[in-house]
Order: C-alpha cells, then sequence, then structure tokens
C-alpha cells in the first residue's frame, strides 16, 4: 500500500516479497528508489535523500555497475577508514571480483552469479582461502549498500563460500629452540630469534623496536610500533595493529643477555659503517642501520634452519611457538593473550586449539590428587 505524499515528496510502498521502498524524483522523468526492511526506515531514506536533494547531494544511484560501486566504496568508504595495509588488502580482492562481477548492475547481482565468480577463481588458481577473503570484502562492501538504501538484501547472504581447510599450525619444540639458537651462534639475526621465541612478538613489532623500547636493567620491553611494507610508501612505521598490541613484554634474563650482546654486535656494524651508518635507533637494522626488509628476514631463517637441519617455519611460526610452548607447560592463555598482544582470549584459545587436548590430559591427572593418588 502505497502512502500519499505531496508532490516532490516521493512515496513509500510495501514490495510483493515484504520489503520497504521509498520513491522520488530525479527529475527529467527519471526516479530512485530506497529499499528498506521496516516502513519506519524506508520514510527515514526517503527524508534523508530528500534533504540531500535540496543541498545538491544526488541519491545514491541503484542502477550503477558492481565495477562502479566496489571502486567507488573501496576509494570513499573504506580507504579513510582503515589502515593502508588493509586498504592494499581490500583492493586487492576487489581487482580480483571485478573482471568477473564488475558489468552486472549492483541491483541486479544474483547469489548465482557470485558463487560463479567463486568457482572461476578457483578455476584460475586461487587458494581457496583467498576465495573466502574475497568473499568478506564483498559481503561487506555488499552490506553497506543495503545500509544506503542501494539494494533491499545482500545477495551474497544466500552464497556457498568456499571453506578452506585448516592448517596444521608448524611450530618448533623446545629441543628444536635450543638447537636453533646453538647452531645460530654469533650470526647478526640470532638475537631476533631469540626474542620472536621467547616474546612471542610479530615480526613488524620486532622490526618496529628501537633501544629507547627496552629496559634492560627492568627486563622489559615496550611496543610503540610496527614496520611493515606497503604498495605506495613501501617501509613505513605504523601503529600497532590495536590497542591490545600496545603493550608491555617482561623478558627472560637469557634474552637480556642476549639483547646485550646484539647492542655489542651493532656498535661495531656501525663504526664499520662509518658515515655511512643511518642512525634510526632500532634494535634490528641493516649493516648501515636502515630498517630490515620483512622478506630478507624469512630467508635468513630459512638458511638458519637448514644449517641446524631443523623444520622449515615460517617466523610468522616463531610466534606461535612462543604460545604453544608456554600454554603446554600450563601458563594461563590469558597471559598468553596479553602477551601476544591478542584482542581476546578466545582468539588466542581458536588459534592454538591444538594444545588443549594435552591440556585435558593434564587436567585428569590433577583431578587424581583428590583420591591421594601419587
Amino acid at each position: 500500500m502505497s502512502a500519499k505524499r505531496a508532490n516532490g515528496e516521493g512515496s513509500i510502498y510495501r514490495r510483493k516479497d515484504g520489503r520497504w521502498a521509498a520513491s522520488l524524483s530525479l527529475g527529467n522523468g527519471r526516479r530512485a528508489t530506497l529499499y528498506a526492511k521496516t516502513r519506519q526506515e524506508a520514510a527515514a531514506r526517503l527524508t534523508a535523500a530528500l534533504h540531500n536533494q535540496q543541498l545538491g547531494i544526488p541519491p545514491p544511484d541503484r542502477s550503477q555497475t558492481v565495477g562502479q560501486y566496489l571502486t567507488n566504496w573501496i576509494e570513499g568508504s573504506i580507504r579513510p577508514s582503515v589502515r593502508a595495509r588493509t586498504h592494499e588488502s581490500y583492493a586487492l580482492n576487489v581487482r580480483r571480483l571485478v573482471p568477473h562481477l564488475g558489468h552486472y548492475r549492483l541491483g541486479a547481482l544474483t547469489p548465482v552469479a557470485i558463487e560463479n565468480t567463486y568457482g572461476a577463481l578457483l578455476q584460475s588458481g586461487l587458494s581457496r582461502r583467498s576465495v573466502e577473503q574475497a568473499h568478506a570484502v564483498l559481503h561487506r562492501a555488499l552490506n553497506q549498500a543495503v545500509k544506503w538504501g542501494l539494494l533491499g538484501r545482500n545477495p551474497a547472504d544466500a552464497v556457498n563460500v568456499p571453506r578452506p581447510e585448516r592448517r596444521e599450525m608448524r611450530t618448533l619444540d623446545e629441543k628444536q629452540v635450543q638447537r636453533l639458537f646453538e647452531a645460530t651462534a654469533g650470526h647478526r639475526l640470532r638475537g631476533l630469534w631469540v626474542l620472536l621465541v621467547t616474546t612471542g612478538l610479530r615480526l613488524g613489532e620486532a622490526l618496529g623496536l628501537c633501544w629507547d623500547d627496552i629496559d634492560q636493567t627492568a627486563g622489559r620491553l615496550v611496543v610503540r610500533r610496527s614496520l611493515q611494507r606497503q604498495r605506495e610508501a613501501g617501509l613505513v612505521f605504523v601503529e600497532p595493529k590495536s590497542a591490545k598490541s600496545r603493550r608491555t613484554v617482561h623478558l627472560a634474563e637469557s634474552t637480556v643477555a642476549v639483547l646485550r650482546e646484539q647492542r655489542r654486535q651493532q656498535l661495531g656494524e656501525r663504526l664499520s659503517a662509518g658515515p655511512a651508518w643511518q642512525d634510526q635507533g632500532l634494535v634490528f637494522c641493516r649493516e648501515d642501520g636502515r630498517p630490515l626488509e620483512p622478506s630478507s628476514v624469512t630467508e635468513h631463517l630459512h638458511r638458519a634452519l637448514k644449517a641446524a637441519d631443523l623444520p622449515q617455519v615460517r617466523v610468522h611460526d616463531l610466534r606461535h611457538t612462543a604460545a604453544t610452548l608456554l600454554l603446554a607447560r600450563g601458563v594461563h592463555p590469558k597471559v598468553v593473550q596479553e602477551l601476544l598482544g591478542h584482542s581476546t582470549i578466545s582468539l588466542t584459545l581458536d588459534i592454538y586449539s591444538h594444545v588443549t587436548p594435552a591440556l585435558h590430559a593434564e587436567v585428569a591427572a590433577h583431578m587424581d590428587a583428590l583420591f591421594g593418588a601419587r
């Protein structure tokens, strides 16, 4: 049933599918339609559109293509509100989606078209994990279109998304960690391996660490920034990943001793570099003081692992190693969460669920104490 309104004020009506729509004139015989779940929401969107029209702001164009919408969304809505690396990730997924979906009218996009796109991406060689990430970006973009009244519902809601198999986490055990430390004695990045394994820092956090961030006497460091490579800006220092990531980390005495050795070794490199040294106060840097390239750190670790006859793991797996070893030793998950800088304890428990069975076995052993068992 249509609501009667004066000329130029638009109209509100309920569709056969139960949704509400608000229609207004754009002039020259053209009309715009905004969609909502309730009549009240439709009225609010119509009022806002009419107000914008008086200010010379055109209403959203539902006839635009998916490609046009995604491009406008990624630059106008996402870029100003997220970190540069997050924007790069979103933009990458938009570039993957547009060749398949870009020509559709936004209002005509269907779940079938989206599922066919995911199938095509898989056939092109993209991993299931990457397709899942593309879906997450598209779903968020279409949710925004619903909020703006461009769509009545999100067609991505009805899509079957390829779910990647959970990859088994690869970590080093205590003996392997000891072998890594022994095999890299004297190596200029040994302090980095020690720090990553004993603190669980992210690589970017460790590479952004300055000597001023470390209190060797008190045995602690403060995470204040992170080093990352951005598509347009190159290597830059950025704020920590989240509020929880900005944290104080207590250091083992052995780790402090290794950092002292790192300092002495760096002073020697500084003397050798002479005027070429670019002092940025970094704990881990190139031979001339400039920031380390994260990809080169991966290469150094792989060579060190090969020389020590150890399994090939990623640099990020050293962070996983730290958490796994602590949980296996009975350290409370809340402490591990705060050490790693995770936003919630549920995230920590989900990531390290592989440690849970061993902890359950320990619980049974502890319960034997109630019966005086030894």
